[in-house]
């Protein structure tokens, strides 16, 4: 059977209700949905969130099962000898209408032990933040097992966390064991490896939708925590219409393109496929004889097999997103 050739990529979005979510993905990022959705599931391949395609022959798709087809032509070479047909990065929009919880992600090694999954390594970059929002990063103490565990038994988990001020254009890195929570009032862009798991060690006594106070995951979170990581802001140097390194890490490559005029693209052979996240402007995606637009709060995906294309705007700000 043949297939249809590969294109640019855009996918359904899911949209998740939380507890602590709100109106910006609607009001800001023009998605569907009520006034209390949390996420925006860009592109997934987390098992029972799996995106489908949105556009073209491809339609209707899941991403699992055009790997299956396509295998290095979607993903690249590297890529597809590491992860077969597992798709393994996940990319959200997340609106923090109230504080999310404090928690922590597992590595590598404890995520398969326990869970038989990948850890979760992230970064966010922050579209825009109401005055006085902050994220929550670490400790503000140096801590450990025991004097952790005795402010845990007192209730006390809000008084040693450590908070910074937010505003549109930041960047942050959370490393697998960093205690972090989003605070109210912050929209960003968020890449991770493909990972639903989630230790929460504090809610705000908070109850969730059906009126329930949610699992907390601290026996668990014990073995996870790195008391001495601490996640600042990452710098750089806004440029226009050149790659500026957000980040660079095992899992994913991160660059911030500030555009103002077309850009071209010319990839390798064999390498990764890109996803490209919009978070101002507009932008046009000019692969072979198929253009795509895609606006703010919009993601595409560009297949490893098309090696050359052309981003069009006059005004556009796209994370660009690749597997290393």
């Amino acid at each position: 059977m043949k297939h249809p050739d590969l294109y640019p990529l855009q996918f359904i979005p899911e949209l998740k209700e939380k507890v602590w979510g709100g109106n910006k993905l609607k009001a800001i990022l023009n998605k569907e949905g009520n006034g209390t959705v949390g996420e925006s599931w860009e592109i997934s391949g987390v098992q029972g969130t799996i995106s489908k395609v949105a556009n073209g022959a491809l339609k209707g798709q899941k991403i699992t099962d055009l790997i299956e087809s396509y295998k290095d032509k979607l993903v690249g070479e590297r890529v597809y000898k590491k992860y077969g047909s597992n798709f393994p990065l996940l990319f959200k929009f997340i609106d923090a209408h109230q504080d999310l919880s404090v928690q922590l992600h597992p590595n590598d090694t404890l995520a398969q032990q326990r869970h038989n999954s990948f850890g979760k390594t992230e970064m966010w970059y922050i579209l825009q933040a109401d005055t006085n929002a902050r994220l929550i990063l670490g400790f503000n103490k140096q801590l450990d097992k025991t004097s952790y565990s005795e402010i845990l038994e007192a209730n006390k988990i809000p008084t040693v966390l450590h908070s910074e001020k937010v505003e549109a254009g930041s960047a942050y890195f959370i490393e697998p064991g960093l205690v972090h929570a989003i605070g109210a009032g912050v929209l960003l862009a968020e890449i991770q490896q493909t990972s639903d798991i989630t230790y929460r060690i504090y809610d705000w006594d908070r109850p969730d939708t059906n009126g329930q106070l949610r699992q907390l995951h601290t026996m668990e979170a014990l073995d996870a925590i790195e008391f001495t990581a601490k996640a600042p802001s990452i710098t750089y140097k806004d440029e226009e219409d050149t790659r500026v390194l957000l980040k660079e890490c095992p899992y994913f490559v991160t660059h911030k393109l500030n555009l103002t005029k077309n850009f071209a693209v010319h990839n390798f052979e064999n390498e990764s496929c890109k996803v490209y996240m919009c978070t101002q402007g507009s932008a046009q995606f000019v692969a072979q004889d198929v253009s795509i637009e895609i606006l703010k709060g919009e993601t595409i995906l560009l297949p490893a097999s098309i090696h050359e294309y052309t981003i069009k705007t006059k005004n556009a700000i796209v994370l660009e997103v690749f597997i290393p």
